[in-house]
């Protein structure tokens, strides 16, 4: 499901109050790959539910350049949504989901392995209420970039 932030809290305060562990990740996703769906499933299988921030359409120009994302936000939210070890969806607009988290508050906090431990974004905010931070790995092969590189080198023999 989508949710607005304010939404996303009431839900995680439902899930919480009947004993749920909440799980928060976020990311771009801009082009969906494999490696995002294992990476998705290895978050779910750490808690009760899994909720993605999906930085807006600005937030990814502010931090990829002009040229991204090519899937407007909305859209990418939709898929995202779609997927079963998904269960919910909140896109935010700042440039790091550090209010989203704050606001949230989940138990455990999920990034790529490729993300230095000291560089996670709210880590100190949940570890600071008991929760956790893992690191799960990145899928060799799979990236976003390789694959507008891949249609690029075909565009242009």
């Amino acid at each position: 499901m989508m949710l607005t932030r304010a939404g996303a809290v009431d839900w995680v305060r439902r899930l919480r109050a009947s004993g749920k562990t909440i799980v928060f990740t976020n990311g771009v996703f801009d082009l969906l790959h494999p490696g995002h769906v294992r990476y998705l499933r290895q978050a779910r299988g750490l808690g009760d539910a899994l909720i993605v921030g999906v930085n807006s359409d600005r937030s990814v120009r502010a931090g990829k350049g002009d040229g991204r994302p090519i899937t407007p936000a909305s859209e990418r939210a939709e898929i995202l949504a779609a997927l079963a070890c998904v269960d919910a969806v909140v896109v935010f607009d700042e440039d790091t989901p550090h209010d989203l988290i704050a606001a949230i508050q989940p138990d455990v906090l999920v990034k790529g392995a490729d993300w230095a431990e000291d560089a996670i974004v709210g880590r100190d905010i949940v570890e600071a209420r008991g929760g956790r931070v893992v690191r799960v790995a990145v899928e060799p092969g799979h990236s976003t970039t390789a694959i507008i590189d891949k249609i690029k080198r075909s565009w242009h023999g």
